[in-house]
């Protein structure tokens, strides 16, 4: 979906790295070991006074209902995140494209070296959103932020709690700076603080889903009443499945387990495995955008360019 590989439906079978089997594949295989031992202890006769067909069936389609709500609900939510999250990265990046646009098409210049400062600012829009990315990831600043902004700006981020705040903390006040020398109107500032607010609202609605996990109550309610149902059906089933007992414990399991995990694995979508959101290639994205913006730029103008999204002396931007 991504990358555009155009895959056939075996293909995508067989992803089994991008799948939940590798999990989930050793309680499968616990699950389909005690069904195998529920119908070697049938088989021997362990089980002969024992009649499970008049309350196991009860018991186990309540828990047939109770596991699907409660595992559709997980699901949900799950998703839920998930899509906010990738809702919240998509607006991240009209909202990138719109301040860059709009810093590179009002602000006023009056030479090269004006133009240099606002390649500079471009290169730090698109650094909030790399560093943003490192935030929610819980990483810290790293080499992707070098040649975004000057040293003197890198040595600092490495330093400060919150590098995407401290990153707009900068493009505002080169906002500010500009509005001061008259570059830009009182409605024009407006305009491009409300974008910059905008990708702050952004980074708060991402800390959101981040710092707010699905209560734990409810994963360790879920997980007891899936031990509690694995442990009976085996003992319902034996009956009329005998030796086939086992398989059919194992695929259950494989479906019942499966969308738990799939519950797991989408809930926190700001990650590295590999159901998670893009963010790399998002963030990568981006950057490329503002990079043809200069370029094509620079190749329509007669100045002489300072290099792409290079080094600045930040104490010039105010």
């Amino acid at each position: 979906m991504y990358t555009g590989e155009q895959l056939h439906w075996l293909q995508v079978i067989f992803r089994l790295k991008i799948s939940v089997i590798r999990a989930i594949l050793p309680w499968i295989l616990l699950c389909g070991g005690y069904g195998f031992l529920v119908s070697l202890l049938y088989y021997f006769g362990f089980f002969a006074s024992i009649d499970f067909s008049k309350v196991f069936p009860q018991v186990l389609l309540t828990l047939n209902i109770v596991l699907s709500l409660l595992l559709a609900f997980r699901t949900n939510s799950a998703h839920d995140r998930f899509w906010e999250g990738r809702k919240l990265w998509g607006a991240l990046v009209n909202t990138v494209r719109n301040l860059t646009r709009g810093i590179w098409i009002i602000v006023s210049e009056d030479g090269p070296k004006d133009k240099a400062y606002k390649e500079a600012v471009l290169g730090l829009v698109v650094a909030f959103t790399f560093a943003m990315k490192l935030h929610l990831r819980r990483e810290p600043v790293s080499y992707e932020l070098a040649s975004l902004m000057s040293p003197e700006q890198y040595s600092k981020l490495k330093q400060t709690n919150h590098p995407p705040l401290e990153i707009a903390f900068w493009i505002g006040d080169f906002l500010q700076a500009q509005y001061e020398q008259n570059n830009i109107n009182i409605f024009q500032m407006n305009s491009l603080q409300e974008l910059l607010d905008d990708m702050v609202d952004i980074l708060g609605g991402c800390e959101r889903i981040l710092k707010t996990p699905m209560p734990l109550i409810y994963t360790i309610t879920l997980k007891l009443l899936l031990t509690i149902y694995f442990l009976l059906l085996p003992l319902q089933m034996v009956g009329g499945l005998s030796w086939w007992t086992g398989p059919i414990v194992a695929f259950i399991s494989f479906i019942l387990l499966g969308i738990d995990e799939i519950g797991a694995e989408i809930e926190e979508p700001f990650g590295h495995d590999p159901n998670d959101l893009p963010l790399d290639l998002i963030c990568a994205t981006m950057l490329r955008n503002v990079e043809e913006l200069i370029t094509f730029e620079r190749q329509n103008s007669s100045w002489v360019k300072a290099p792409l999204l290079g080094n600045y002396d930040p104490q010039e931007l105010g």
